[in-house]
């Protein structure tokens, strides 16, 4: 990757954090501007301002991916079953999400739009068929996956009306573990 592409990235990230969770009030003006390059440059290297905004997005989702992957390549003498150690990752990324609102909202819509296996959306699944190491089949851990990514997700961009949705109020901490709590315990055989 070119210097000034890295730049024109790292530079967009830092007005994405600062831009209050409305990172479509960030134009490219600004970007150049923040980054000291020509304003053409970012056409030149991404095509558009949404095109760098939507990469951006899936970097720093991909950051935290990364960062939440070792805590699951723990030794299987963790103590801990498949729905807990499933339900703890679920915890750590719905949290997440609800704390970069904006950015992660980028994220699912771009990988709505061109859904692929290296999307954040599938390496999130993969994440969680990771904390399956039980003596589940693994079409059966691709769907628990599957299924509990595409819940969050679509609860995630409801969570304005997801008390009159789901029955949760996904705008408290306590709503959004209720929620993962009982989704993963549908998922894996029953709810409580």
């Amino acid at each position: 990757m070119s210097d000034i592409k890295e730049l024109l990235i790292d530079q967009t990230i830092a007005l994405i954090k600062e831009s209050d969770g409305k990172p479509e009030s960030i134009t490219a003006r600004a970007i150049a501007q923040r980054s000291n390059v020509a304003l053409g440059l970012i056409n030149y290297h991404f095509g558009s301002k949404d095109n760098l905004l939507a990469e951006c997005s899936n970097k720093m989702i991909n950051d935290l991916l990364s960062s939440m992957k070792p805590g699951l390549m723990k030794a299987k003498d963790d103590g801990l079953t498949d729905r807990e150690r499933l339900t703890g990752y679920a915890k750590q990324t719905f949290e997440y999400l609800f704390a970069n609102r904006a950015i992660v909202k980028m994220s699912i819509l771009s990988d709505f739009r061109s859904y692929g296996a290296d999307t954040n959306s599938a390496l999130t699944q993969r994440g969680f068929q990771m904390a399956l190491r039980g003596d589940i089949s693994e079409k059966s851990k691709r769907l628990i996956a599957f299924g509990l990514a595409s819940s969050m997700q679509t609860a995630f961009l409801a969570a304005d009306e997801s008390k009159k949705i789901t029955g949760y109020d996904l705008n408290t901490k306590k709503g959004r573990g209720s929620f993962i709590e009982d989704t993963v315990n549908m998922l894996m055989g029953g709810i409580s």
